[in-house]
C-alpha cells in the first residue's frame, strides 16, 4: 500500500515518546528556510486530527497556499540546495503473535506490541482507512462495547506520547471490562 505523506510527518520524537506534538515539515521549512512567518504560522495552524484523509489534508494545505499567493505580491526564491523535497513511504504490515479474543487480553496485548503496531492501528488507521477512527475503537464497536469504543475513537492521539497514549487506551479498557 503507498501512503503519501503531505507536509506533515511524525519523527523519532514521537515515537520516542519525547514529544506528542506533530511535527510539520512544510509548515517549518516556509517559516525558517523561505522567511514567510506569516504563512508558516497559517500552516502550522492546521489541526491535522479534523482530517479523515489525506487528500482532505492536501486541500486544506493548497486553499492556504493559493490565498496567500493570491494576497501577496512578495515573491520568493528558495535558495539553492534548501528546496523542499515531498516524501512518499510504503507501508509494510505483518502480523505480530500477539492476539487478543476479549477485552483483558486486549489490555495484556496492548501491554506488549510494540509502539509501531500502536501507531499503526490508532495513526494510519485514521487515514488509511478514511473514516477518521481507528482499529481498535472498529474491534470495540464489533465486541458490543459500544461507550469504550466511542471514547476510544474520540482520543486526539497528537496530544499524547505514543506510550501515554498506550497507557491512556489500556486504562479506558479496564474500565469498561466486565469479563
Amino acid at each position: 500500500m503507498d501512503n503519501f505523506h503531505f507536509y506533515t510527518k511524525l519523527d523519532q520524537t514521537i515515537l520516542l515518546g519525547v514529544s506528542p506534538e506533530p511535527p510539520n515539515d512544510f509548515a517549518y521549512w516556509v517559516s525558517q528556510v523561505l522567511g514567510d512567518d506569516a504563512l508558516g504560522e497559517q500552516l502550522w495552524s492546521v489541526d491535522i486530527v479534523e482530517f479523515q484523509s489525506i487528500a482532505g489534508l492536501r486541500e486544506k494545505f493548497v486553499a492556504i497556499l493559493k490565498r496567500h499567493l493570491a494576497s501577496t505580491k512578495r515573491h520568493i526564491d528558495c535558495p539553492d540546495g534548501e528546496e523542499f523535497y515531498f516524501m512518499a513511504s510504503r507501508t509494510f504490515v505483518f502480523p505480530t503473535t500477539y492476539v487478543a479474543q476479549n477485552l483483558a487480553e486486549f489490555a495484556e496485548m496492548l501491554g506488549k506490541v510494540s509502539i509501531n503496531s500502536l501507531y499503526y492501528h490508532m495513526f494510519d488507521a485514521k487515514l488509511r482507512l478514511e473514516h477518521g477512527g481507528n482499529d481498535f475503537s472498529r474491534w470495540f464497536h464489533g465486541l458490543g462495547k459500544t461507550q469504550l469504543a466511542n471514547e476510544t475513537r474520540s482520543l486526539d492521539p497528537y496530544s499524547h506520547t505514543l506510550e501515554g497514549l498506550r497507557q491512556r487506551i489500556v486504562t479506558l479498557v479496564k474500565k469498561y471490562d466486565s469479563h
